[in-house]
């Protein structure tokens, strides 16, 4: 199918409605085999509370953002490259229900879907993706990802301390590496993880302390490396390249001449064929 839609007016027609729908806010997508394979609306498990976000799903991205007049104007987009995302279906809640896990690298988030046969399709459809995309590279599946924040809604105390009640003017924190909700005593140190951001994130104590020990672990192993290096390299005194102390019948000498030398209008997804 994405073969058959890739070079066809009618796939150029639907990427460029999805790149006037999220105007200027937006990124370009159109490329050369790039084909649009689905859209749909979908929850998102946001920190606050569940929202509504438009998704769209193309052969070798998704891409999703919120929604300001349906099938008409988004803003906020985010897009994934599917090479990096894992799924994982998650069970019914009392509030949510046709739950799964979106899995990446920097990003990990809860949506779920208007019925089970939509959430299948979802599911089938970036599977079948991400199966070609991997095949096509010959990378291997995705292994380390950013955990999801739990809500803020679901507990009403720091889930490190067990003490600290949040309230009006105790606000809830989120570590970025477990994802938990901490207050503000539990969660004061910062830590740079270059996977998931260029500067130092918050962090809750106990991911700190780990991720301290994990960082003396790969000095260790590096030194450790480094150590048959430094032992070849013992008592050897590299040439200043100055012969000014060498005797007149030394710098006399030369090398034989001959020697050689080395060198869609619906409320649930719509998948296109």
């Amino acid at each position: 199918m994405v073969d058959h839609l890739a070079n066809t007016e009618i796939n150029s027609q639907r990427i460029a409605a999805v790149e006037n729908c999220f105007g200027a806010s937006g990124q370009p997508l159109a490329l050369p085999g790039r084909v649009l394979l689905g859209e749909g609306i979908l929850t998102k498990e946001c920190r606050k509370k569940p929202k509504p976000r438009i998704f769209f799903l193309f052969n070798d991205i998704l891409v999703y953002g919120s929604i300001i007049i349906n099938k008409r104007k988004y803003n906020s987009q985010h897009i994934i490259p599917l090479e990096d995302v894992t799924l994982e279906t998650l069970p019914d809640t009392l509030q949510m229900k046709n739950r799964w896990m979106i899995k990446t690298s920097k990003k990990s988030f809860v949506v779920s879907a208007a019925s089970l046969t939509e959430r299948k399709e979802w599911i089938s459809h970036l599977e079948e993706c991400i199966k070609h995309l991997l095949t096509k590279t010959g990378r291997q599946p995705c292994r380390e990802h950013a955990a999801p924040w739990i809500p803020d809604k679901a507990t009403d105390i720091c889930m490190r301390c067990t003490q600290t009640k949040f309230s009006t003017l105790t606000r809830r924190h989120h570590c970025r590496k477990c994802g938990f909700v901490v207050c503000a005593d539990c969660s004061r140190q910062r830590f740079l993880m270059p996977r998931l951001s260029p500067r130092p994130l918050r962090v809750c104590n106990l991911c700190y302390r780990q991720l301290l020990a994990e960082k003396k672990e790969e000095a260790e192993a590096d030194r450790r490396r480094a150590e048959p290096i430094r032992s070849a390299l013992q008592g050897y005194e590299p040439s200043s390249g100055d012969d000014s102390d060498k005797s007149d019948d030394e710098k006399g000498e030369q090398w034989p001449a001959d020697t050689e030398f080395y060198t869609s209008e619906v409320s649930w997804s719509s998948f296109h064929s």
